[in-house]
């Protein structure tokens, strides 16, 4: 029961930092330092990764309509007039292509690198100088876009040059965690002229395709074989996470509307000197 609470408490870690540009990644790693849950190396490291299906679900549930690329119903773009092609929805199914283009880069480094990038960079040191860098970023960009119109408000207005540089900008979550999937991707968008809410909201397509092959290759690498109480931490804190995301994504899609994201860029920096502060600290009192 221990472990199954400490599942839950790691599942809303996971529901609110998933979506809110702070990192979600980063922040299971910090909370590993003083909440650790009794399994194998192998299994927690699964678990920081498959988690993330929960959240992902949130979004599949609340976008459902603009997702599902099939249906005769609210069509504005058929195929075709008659036939089977009148049920395939090609703004979707655009939307969808140019979704997977932004997805290539972090998915062939995740491929190729992705026990090198855990040994290298899956630290505390690692996690606290990116929430630093990035937090600095977002003030810095959301200065510099206040006297600037957004060029791009829909997903529907992106181009594929747009989503590859969204994509770029991805790539750099995936190999330095506490920089932030959702974090870079928002960067990268505003940069290039993408209004916030169209930028959060392609950010939240992009999790699918991306955690559903990162937890696909996490699960592959540990093997099918859990035990009962392995099984049930990992559905506790996905259902947990599941649940918390559904409140986070709603209030961060009414946030942005009235508001920048210079507040997480603030809380970044503060949370990356306390790591920093801590871990010193930490490191100081073993030489002693």
């Amino acid at each position: 029961m221990t472990e199954i609470f400490k599942s839950i408490f790691l599942g809303i870690v996971e529901g609110i930092t998933e979506w809110l540009p702070v990192s979600s990644t980063g922040h299971l790693i910090l909370v590993d330092e003083f909440l650790k849950l009794g399994m194998s190396e192998e299994f927690k490291e699964m678990f920081d990764v498959v988690i993330q299906l929960g959240a992902i679900m949130a979004v599949v549930l609340i976008y459902w309509k603009k997702l599902w690329p099939f249906g005769k119903k609210n069509n504005p773009s058929p195929m075709s007039e008659n036939g089977a092609g009148a049920y395939i929805k090609k703004d979707i199914f655009s939307m969808w292509f140019k979704v997977l283009a932004a997805c290539l880069p972090a998915a062939v480094v995740g491929l190729l690198f992705d026990d090198v990038l855990n040994d290298l960079f899956y630290n505390p040191l690692t996690v606290a100088i990116a929430l630093i860098a990035f937090g600095i970023a977002f003030i810095v960009v959301e200065n510099w876009n206040k006297e600037r119109t957004a060029k791009i408000n829909s997903i529907s207005s992106f181009t594929y040059k747009t989503a590859l540089i969204i994509g770029l900008f991805q790539l750099i979550a995936a190999v330095f965690p506490g920089t932030s999937r959702s974090g870079a991707t928002i960067v990268g968008a505003l940069l290039i002229g993408v209004s916030r809410t169209a930028a959060a909201e392609f950010t939240f397509y992009l999790a699918i395709p991306v955690m559903f092959g990162a937890s696909l290759l996490k699960l592959v690498k540990f093997g099918f074989d859990f035990t009962g109480t392995e099984t049930a931490v990992l559905l506790t804190g996905m259902l947990t996470a599941f649940l918390v995301s559904i409140g986070v994504i709603k209030f961060l899609m009414d946030y942005i509307k009235k508001h920048d994201f210079k507040v997480f860029g603030w809380y970044r920096i503060v949370l990356g000197v306390l790591v920093l502060a801590y871990f010193g600290i930490f490191e100081a009192s073993k030489l002693v």
